[in-house]
This record gives structure tokens, C-alpha cells and sequence, in this order.
């Protein structure tokens, strides 16, 4: 059985086609969220399938839209774009994998993503990383809670983030170093959208600890337990560099304005703030 990819190979288009032919019958059959094809029946539709659009249809440009969790990092970039009158772009709320998900599709222009676990390309497709600050991840609690060990989040209520996000990673391989089951510490747990959603929820009452930032963590008035410190930046599709929205996005990261006004939020060093590189090498 053949991916969606390895038809648009043999047939010789672009990916995005592919779903173009589904619509005119191409045969497939669903496997879990992906589409799966037997190459026997894609050859054998596509000798008497009618020629009704050209064999390779132009790639769409992708909608002015970031996937993101909504990190300070970034309403601090929209925050210098309006002031510049630069480009509009906006997000779309999404975690780590979600977003990357949503780039690969072109459903967005770009992806908020942990450094450490930025993939070099997507799809056959080359990546660039843009640099935005290197931010610090933890457990954010009401103030007076004091956590000598981040497995004292285990029995209490947490806000928790979903297993796609990058802070998940982050907290379990911490309890795991610690020697306790990650599982352990889900036990009393409800999964939070995004940073701001988890550390309101423990503002509010409705839990003890969160996984967030200590930005979002300062910003709510809350205590804060760092876990790690990564590299927080954006991916885009190279292919996309050209694009007037992805230079001034840079533009914007490059500037000294900006750099100061993320540094007005706690948790963040924006040495570097606006490199650009292809790829991203793990720290």
C-alpha cells in the first residue's frame, strides 16, 4: 500500500493533487488518519481517468497564519508587526506536533516549535528555522506552594498540556530522572489548550500546578519551578522564504525593538533573537 506521497511520485504531481484525484475517484482506503492506495488500482485508474485538470496543479499560497500555543515569544512579534504596519498574520492555537501537522499540510505559513525537537523538513521538504529566544519551561503553582523535587506534582490537581506538546516531554523525562512513573503524575490531571489556558486554570482554583512557561507563569502572578531551558523559534517550508509575510516576520525578530520587548517578560534570553538557519541541530 502506497502514501499519499509515494502516489503523487508515481504519478508525477504535487502531493496536494493527489487529494484533488480522490474527489474524481482515485481509489483509496482510510488507515486511521491517512489515506493508504494499492499501486495496481492508482495505475490502473489513472490510464482511463479524464483529463480534466493539468497533471500538476500550482501549490496555493498558505493563509497569513502561524500554528501556535500562543507563547509571549509570539504575541510579542504580532505586537511589533502591528506598530510596523507590517504584513498581518495571526495563529491558530496548536501545540508542538499539531502544528507541524498543520505546516505539512499548508494549511498555515508557519509552526511554533521547541527547539530541540525541530525536524529538518517535512515531507521531502527542506525547513528554516527562525530563532525567536530561548525560554524556560517548569511547573507553575499558587505562591506558597513550594516544590523541592518536580515529582511533588504527583497527587495534586495538575494542568496539564496534551501529550503532543513539547513541555510534556520536557516534565516526563524530569519525573522519570526522578524515578516516578510519569503516568503517576496524570492521575488527577485535565489537559489545558495552551500555557496562558493552564497556569489561569491554577489562578482561578481549579488546579495546584500547571505545565508552562515562566512567562505565562509571571504574568498570572503565580510561583514557578523551572524544568529546562530551550530554543523557542518558528518553522517555515524553505520553499516559502521568498514570501513578503516570512521576511518581515524575520525582519521583525532582527530588530532591537523587539528583543526588548520580549525581555519585559520573565523567562526569556533573546541573544540571537531573528537567526535563521535550515534545519535545526539538536542542543
Amino acid at each position: 500500500m502506497l502514501t499519499t506521497n509515494e502516489v503523487a511520485a508515481l504519478l508525477r504531481v504535487h502531493p496536494k493533487h493527489v487529494y484533488r484525484l480522490l474527489k474524481r475517484g482515485l481509489p483509496a482506503r482510510r488507515v486511521g488518519d491517512e489515506w493508504r492506495y494499492d499501486e495496481a488500482d492508482v495505475l490502473a485508474w489513472s490510464r482511463g481517468a479524464p483529463e480534466a485538470e493539468p497533471a500538476e496543479a500550482p501549490e496555493a499560497s498558505p493563509p497569513p497564519l502561524l500554528a501556535a500555543n500562543g507563547d509571549l515569544a509570539i504575541e510579542a512579534l504580532f505586537d511589533e508587526s502591528r506598530e510596523r504596519s507590517a504584513p498581518l498574520v495571526g495563529f491558530v492555537l496548536a501545540d508542538h506536533a499539531t502544528g507541524l501537522v498543520r505546516l505539512g499540510s499548508g494549511a498555515v505559513l508557519g509552526a511554533g516549535c521547541h527547539g530541540d525537537h525541530a525536524p529538518a523538513s517535512l515531507g521531502g521538504e527542506k525547513l528554516a528555522w527562525l530563532h525567536l529566544a530561548v525560554r524556560e519551561l517548569g511547573i507553575a503553582h499558587r505562591k506558597g506552594l513550594r516544590l523541592r523535587r518536580i515529582s511533588g506534582i504527583v497527587g495534586r490537581r495538575l494542568a496539564s498540556r496534551p501529550r503532543t506538546a513539547g513541555i510534556r516531554h520536557h516534565v516526563d523525562e524530569a519525573l522519570s530522572r526522578e524515578g516516578v512513573e510519569p503516568e503517576r503524575a496524570y492521575a488527577h490531571a485535565e489537559e489545558y489548550r495552551s500555557h496562558r489556558d493552564a497556569v489561569m486554570a491554577v489562578a482561578r482554583g481549579d488546579a495546584d500546578v500547571a505545565l508552562a512557561s515562566r512567562a505565562w507563569a509571571a504574568h498570572a502572578g503565580l510561583g514557578f519551578t523551572p524544568v529546562v531551558a530551550e530554543a523557542y523559534g518558528l518553522v517555515f517550508r524553505a520553499g516559502h522564504l521568498g514570501d513578503g509575510r516570512v521576511l518581515a516576520l524575520c525582519e521583525l525578530a532582527q530588530s532591537g525593538k523587539y528583543r526588548a520587548r520580549l525581555a519585559r517578560h520573565a523567562g526569556y534570553d533573546t541573544t540571537g533573537a531573528g537567526a535563521l538557519q535550515f534545519g535545526r541541530s539538536k542542543s
